[in-house]
């Protein structure tokens, strides 16, 4: 099953307020800053992967919180999530359409900075 809530979209020519602490951006915003977010977007840039994937590939990043951040960025429509009715479940996260949007800026940023980082000793 893919899953996800649908993005509420603005009315023709309206724009949402992201000042306002009620805003729904902001709180996509505040999912895709936060510590853990920047890192699972980046991650999936490139490939569908599982949960334990996610976890290898993220270091430093407890179950926990990648499972509650995995949480907040399928409910924000960004990463879809499919479970594979196995023993025990498989369960696979990539990318949507928005979260690709998103997560595009993001590479672009990250790859950047690394490429003006001095080499490492």
């Amino acid at each position: 099953m893919v899953g996800g809530v649908q993005r509420r979209q603005a009315e023709a020519g309206a724009r949402y307020d992201v000042f306002h602490t009620d805003c729904p951006a902001r709180d996509v915003v505040d999912h895709v800053t936060s510590r853990w977010g920047v890192w699972v977007l980046i991650s999936l840039r490139s490939n569908d992967l599982r949960f334990y994937e996610l976890r290898e590939s993220i270091q430093g990043i407890s179950e926990k919180m990648l499972a509650q951040t995995l949480r907040a960025l399928v409910q924000d429509g960004l990463v879809w999530r499919e479970v594979e009715p196995t023993t025990p479940p498989q369960v696979t996260y990539g990318l949507t359409e928005f979260g690709r949007d998103v997560g595009e800026p993001l590479t672009e940023l990250f790859d950047r900075i690394t490429q003006r980082l001095s080499p490492r000793p």
